[in-house]
């Protein structure tokens, strides 16, 4: 039987996992102001800002998937839009096209089609290392891209459309409707605020303990009785699950899907906002998303050639702050701090 990850000798103890709790006033006031936006916003640019902020949210829970797998796993995917087309696609495939469908049966089955891809890819993938395990998680990636691309099994090149939204019915009363884009915005702050929690409790749980341990060492891990393939094969799930649910989001918000949101440039982006934002943090990946998408949005509306603005920002940014956004308060914090040190003496 494994024995316990932080009692072996020189064992990672989960530092990144617990921070987002210590923080969690943070997270708290963070999720309040998220939740009042849409009754401070004008009537008049409400729509557009409140249909932005619900982008921004559905790309930061995608990233938050992706931050489990290289930020706590040490697994760098960059085939992680996979999981979110498919369940995107799922979703526009199963809805009716005579009226709304069951929102939560949609739900559990772009949960579904995303989690069985990522145990089937996982499953594959996992057998190599290093920059293999890079190349081949992109091969599968753009096989998913090509199959709804070069086929007609929804709609090719051009994409589906989703013609009515679902409904979302709870003990026979309907709290909310998608089709009005507030309650559609809070629907989304929900999913966020669950995977930030899910995530969080995954990361303090022995299995997230395991992650980290297996990241920094895997033979050691190894020889203390861990099954390390397992492990890693479960992260790789969770993170297409919760990859999925973004990839729903998404196609009720556009009512379209086409192959392009499952190309090696959508796997990029999510990569970039965990960079951006700081690997191995939770709060990191949602900082990033924000970041990343709120710029792209602005650089877009100064210049068509917004990229160079984007990529030279990324640059500043990884430059002055290799840890990512997230530890730019700890950075501005230090010479205070050694200020204070001197004066102490």
């Amino acid at each position: 039987m494994p024995g316990d990850i932080n009692a072996l000798e020189g064992a990672p103890r989960l530092r990144a996992g617990a921070a987002p709790w210590r923080g969690g006033l943070g997270w708290l006031a963070l999720f309040a102001l998220l939740a009042v936006l849409p009754l401070l916003l004008g009537e008049q640019g409400q729509r557009f800002y409140i249909e932005l902020l619900s982008k921004v949210m559905i790309m930061a829970i995608f990233a938050l998937s992706l931050q489990l797998l290289i930020g706590y796993a040490g697994l760098v995917s960059l085939g992680h839009a996979a999981y979110f087309a498919v369940a995107a696609y799922a979703t526009a495939m199963l809805a009716p096209q005579a009226g709304p469908g069951n929102g939560w049966l949609l739900l559990l089955g772009a949960l579904a089609a995303a989690a069985a891809l990522a145990l089937v890819v996982g499953a594959l993938v996992l057998r190599t290392r290093g920059v293999y395990f890079i190349m081949v998680t992109l091969a599968f990636a753009q096989m998913v891209f090509f199959v709804f691309h070069d086929t007609r099994i929804a709609g090719g090149s051009d994409g589906t459309y989703i013609y009515f939204r679902p409904e979302f019915d709870l003990l026979g009363a309907r709290p909310f409707d998608v089709n009005d884009v507030a309650h559609f915005y809070w629907l989304v702050l929900g999913a966020l605020v669950l995977t930030v929690a899910g995530l969080a409790l995954v990361l303090r749980s022995r299995f997230g303990h395991a992650l980290v341990g297996i990241r920094h060492n895997e033979q050691r891990m190894r020889a203390a009785g861990y099954a390390t393939y397992r492990y890693q094969l479960g992260a790789f799930v969770v993170a297409g699950t919760f990859a999925g649910l973004a990839g729903y989001l998404y196609a009720i918000q556009y009512g379209f899907v086409n192959p392009e949101i499952a190309s090696w440039h959508q796997s990029g982006n999510a990569m970039l906002m965990v960079i951006l934002g700081g690997a191995g943090s939770l709060a990191g990946a949602v900082l990033g998303a924000f970041s990343f998408v709120l710029l792209a949005e602005w650089f877009s509306t100064l210049t068509r050639h917004w990229q160079l603005l984007m990529g030279g920002f990324i640059i500043v940014a990884v430059a002055l702050l290799p840890h990512g956004l997230v530890s730019l308060a700890r950075v501005l914090a230090l010479p205070r701090a050694r200020r204070g040190q001197g004066e102490s003496r």
